[in-house]
């Protein structure tokens, strides 16, 4: 009995304070729930409390926001979640949690420390009253019985296609038809969102298949699941290119999504009064004008292409590209090949041109941070995303949130000793790249990949054989420099180097997602909405001050019903879930005050 008891302690120490949290809120009693928290506390809430992607920090923003939003939230029923057991690590107890608001269930975490709250997160998981069909609610697919004006599944999906942003108009347009765009679309679809994905390629994958062939996902598959339809049990760990694009088009017609490839957004303009969008597109020839509610770019964080402007490259009589538009190593054997760029794309072309025979010179401007896949996997994601971690019990949906419950405040905390186990463990293969003279970082404060790719999207390169070719030389370096100009056939470098060429890959990034604002809509509505992703970090190319979520992604921007939607395959799944809930709750004419609307301190 003894031991039991011991068990259930945890439960115990975690229901009585969810008891007492509950009669606080209940009771308007701020003040109350407030002091249930620690000095140091982070009370993360994606769109259940603040209609918004808000993290509070400490207790007074706590106070403000419940000051603000408890009397129309009206939270109830907090307990430990169904089937779950809260947990003691070291003092630290931490427990999956369930509760309500007026309109919404919700499903969260919380961590105590010395029986106060450290961290809460708290995540809409559906509206009341318009649940997705599923489970027990999944539609029949078929009316049984004898019917002489039989409607069959085709024929509606045929005829719904055919009037949908034609003689019936979508609620939603997502601009941008890859993995975030088919992603929200199947989200929106269980939800009965009428709406439309705009993409200029022929087909649902070809932004995957448009690319250099040896393209694949650097992350495993464990962490690359779509929403709904999660990759089969034989799937490779890593993906490649074309295995990507054919599953993201067998998932858009699985889905039933309501997809126009081949068509191009030529313009956009919001009307103010009448609270909808004109989006003109141009498909199959003819322009087409939509009337939808809500807009949203997914065009991508990695699809406005940075490219750089060098004195000469008019001059230049070689092939020359942005790494977005690299067709591949084949005919480059044999050829000399300069890639301007330290980064994934830099890598990836550089081995594959060297694979191809091409004599490849890497020109590495700034400092890059470097980790082997397999280091990654076994230190940076194995707890939450690896096969282990299945057998386990850990969940696709259960990782997402674990990873979404620590705030970003302090996520740097937990990232520094990974990455410092990662450079002890492989501190030959570091000491290598840097005789070779590859200029190497760990973040600005070590907190590796993931705080690199969460601040800035760039400065790094998950290992999956590039480095090697570097390190022995095959792929040759030039680091410390950048490039002055192009002649008819080479690059010339700051410190005077001159690289015969007849290949230049700019392997240099891309810009901020506002930028296809500024091209579809406006630069006044690009300039209003700001610069978009980081956190304001204050760190390398993500300016301050802090702003405690990523700027304008997956949230309501100071531009009313214009969204951004996207990053990695994770991502996408992870927030459309929220974004959509957001455009479902507007389509509803569910009140959706929104708490804390971001600022805007960066245009661009």
């Amino acid at each position: 009995m003894l031991d039991t008891a011991l068990d259930k302690a945890p439960n115990k120490i975690v229901s009585d304070l969810l008891d007492t949290l509950g009669q606080a809120l209940s009771t308007g009693d701020v003040d109350r729930a407030v002091d249930l928290f620690q000095t140091d506390c982070y009370w993360r809430d994606l769109v259940t409390f603040t209609w918004n992607i808000k993290t509070m920090e400490g207790k007074d923003q706590v106070r403000d926001m419940l000051n603000a939003r408890l009397a129309n939230t009206r939270p109830s029923n907090w307990t430990i979640a169904d089937g779950e057991d809260a947990t003691d690590t070291n003092g630290l107890i931490e427990s999956w949690i369930q509760f309500e608001t007026d309109v919404a269930r919700g499903f969260g975490h919380i961590r105590l420390k010395d029986g106060k709250i450290w961290t809460l997160l708290t995540t809409m998981a559906e509206l009341k009253g318009h649940e997705e069909a599923q489970g027990f609610d999944r539609p029949m697919g078929v009316k049984h019985g004898a019917d002489r004006n039989r409607v069959t599944w085709k024929e509606g999906r045929e005829k719904e296609a055919a009037e949908l942003g034609i003689t019936s108009q979508p609620y939603c347009v997502i601009i941008g038809g890859g993995q975030g765009g088919i992603a929200l679309g199947a989200r929106l679809r269980q939800l009965n969102v009428p709406t439309i994905i705009i993409e200029k390629n022929d087909r649902p994958g070809d932004s995957w298949r448009k690319r250099y062939k040896s393209l694949c996902l650097h992350d495993p598959v464990w962490y690359d699941h779509l929403p709904y339809l999660p990759f089969p049990k034989n799937w490779p760990v890593f993906s490649p290119k074309d295995k990507i694009g054919d599953w993201l088009e067998m998932y858009t017609k699985v889905m039933e999504l309501n997809y126009w490839g081949s068509t191009t957004c030529k313009k956009a303009s919001y009307d103010e009064k009448a609270k909808e969008w004109t989006v003109v597109v141009e498909r199959d020839g003819k322009e087409i004008v939509l009337k939808p509610k809500q807009l949203v770019l997914a065009t991508g964080m990695s699809a406005k292409p940075n490219m750089p402007k060098f004195e000469g490259m008019e001059a230049f009589k070689g092939d020359q590209h942005h790494s977005s538009q690299h067709p591949g190593p084949d005919k480059y054997k044999g050829k000399k090949a300069v890639v301007i760029g330290s980064n994934n794309s830099a890598h990836d072309i550089c081995a594959a041109l060297w694979e191809a025979g091409a004599d490849v010179t890497m020109v590495q401007r700034s400092t890059t941070h470097i980790v082997k896949s397999d280091s990654l996997m076994e230190l940076g994601l194995a707890a939450l995303y690896s096969e282990q971690a299945v057998a386990n019990g850990m969940t696709t949906a259960k990782a997402d949130l674990t990873f979404a419950s620590l705030p970003y405040r302090i996520l740097h905390e937990f990232q520094i000793p990974v990455y410092n186990a990662i450079r002890e463990k492989d501190a030959e293969f570091y000491k290598r790249l840097e005789k070779a003279g590859f200029m190497l970082d760990y973040g600005d404060d070590d907190s590796g990949l993931f705080m690199k790719y969460l601040r800035r999207g760039s400065g790094y390169y998950i290992d999956v054989g590039a480095s090697e070719l570097i390190a022995n030389g095959s792929v040759k370096l030039k680091s410390g420099v950048d490039v002055k100009k192009l002649t008819e056939n080479s690059v010339i470098l700051s410190d005077g180097t001159e690289l015969p060429a007849d290949l230049v890959v700019y392997a240099t990034g891309y810009g901020s997602m506002n930028g296809w604002a500024a091209d579809l809509i406006s630069k006044e509505v690009a300039d209003k909405v700001g610069k978009v992703w980081g956190l304001g970090s204050n760190t390398t190319k993500d300016p301050g001050p802090w702003e405690g979520e990523q700027r304008n992604m997956w949230k309501p921007t100071q531009q009313e019903a214009l969204w951004f939607h996207g990053g990695n395959l994770h991502q996408s799944r992870h927030y459309s879930q929220f974004l959509s809930l957001q455009l479902k709750a507007r389509m509803e004419k569910i009140p959706t005050p929104v708490y804390g609307l971001q600022q805007v301190h960066h245009r661009g």
